[in-house]
């Protein structure tokens, strides 16, 4: 089937595509390569054929040249979010390198459209989120302190992300391969949210809102990709903040199967098989499950197929196809 974004944003509008639609936010390396082994592929846009040839009808683009420096390495994938990056107090905070969102390389999204297949559109996600980015760089513990000790630093931190980020995603927009955004912050633990659902609403959701705004204004959509606990917040995620949907599913939580039928009338529904199932289950569990999916959401809409949350390379292959042959399977 050739690419069409009109199916995912038929979707994200929660009405019924013409045919069953799949939405992932990032695959691995591994699978990029094998998607695109015969191709002539440029290194740096490989990731838009892949999807392609899997069978999305976009990609997803990060744009490089903005994010936040906490001092993390490639060898602190796994450091606690107790160590933050440097921000301790009001001196640590105003000598902070803050970034210029104004100074991210945008053109690379003009060069990515070069490569793009008619059809397809780009889905643009941010460096990390508002409330991620904060722990990144205060450290989880020395925030909840800081918001105790000094209420306004807090809030100066979040307005210095918050604002940037809100830029970024403005500018990112205006560029017409771009067909939707993805604001990635997560937000909870498995049973509570990371603050208390009123300290979301103010240090946090006025940012996201913003966001929202900032490419509701380009009349284009935005997906809210957060892992977590989110049940008691649903409401300032579909109404207060207005995002288009949600991403990012797990069956300790609320299955994805639960969330669709509470919430799809309200937000759309992407993705949502276990990334443990999908790690522990056979293929054929994998595909039933799938199909199961895509069954109960056929006549009303607003969901399209994927994993719970990404596919790193420790997915066994063969069940991360499941879910692509039981889309394709009902295109043919």
């Amino acid at each position: 089937m050739e690419p069409d974004f009109s199916n995912l944003l038929k979707v994200l509008r929660r009405e019924t595509p013409s045919r069953p639609t799949l939405f992932e936010f990032y695959l691995n390396d591994q699978l990029y390569d094998r998607l695109v082994r015969n191709d002539a592929v440029d290194r740096e846009f490989k990731v838009i054929p892949a999807f392609r040839n899997a069978g999305y009808d976009y990609a997803t683009f990060h744009v490089p040249g903005f994010n936040f420096p906490s001092g993390e390495s490639a060898q602190e994938q796994t450091r606690s979010i107790n160590e933050g990056g440097g921000i301790q107090d009001r001196s640590s905070f105003e000598s902070y390198p803050w970034p210029d969102p104004d100074e991210a390389d945008y053109a690379a999204i003009e060069r990515a459209q070069e490569h793009l297949p008619r059809g397809m559109k780009l889905i643009v996600p941010g460096p990390k989120g508002v409330l991620e980015n904060t722990i990144d760089l205060v450290g989880y513990q020395n925030l909840c302190m800081l918001m105790l000790d000094d209420e306004q630093l807090v809030y100066d931190i979040f307005e210095a992300i918050g604002r940037r980020l809100a830029r970024f995603y403005e500018l990112a927009v205006q560029h017409e391969s771009v067909g939707a955004c993805i604001s990635n912050d997560d937000w909870g633990f498995k049973t509570q949210t990371m603050l208390s659902p009123h300290d979301m609403r103010r240090f946090v959701f006025p940012w996201h809102k913003e966001i929202v705004q900032n490419v509701h204004k380009a009349d284009k959509p935005v997906i809210l990709h957060s892992c977590g606990y989110f049940e008691e917040i649903i409401d300032d995620i579909a109404e207060d903040i207005g995002y288009d949907a949600r991403h990012s599913y797990e069956d300790a939580i609320m299955p994805v199967e639960e969330a669709y039928e509470h919430f799809h009338d309200r937000i759309a529904i992407l993705g949502g098989i276990d990334l443990d199932f999908l790690c522990r289950s056979t293929p054929r569990e994998v595909y039933n499950r799938s199909r199961d999916m895509l069954d109960r959401t056929a006549e009303r809409g607003g969901y399209a197929l994927g994993s719970g949350n990404s596919v790193p390379d420790y997915v066994p292959q063969e069940n991360y196809f499941a879910i692509i042959r039981a889309v394709t399977e009902l295109r043919s």
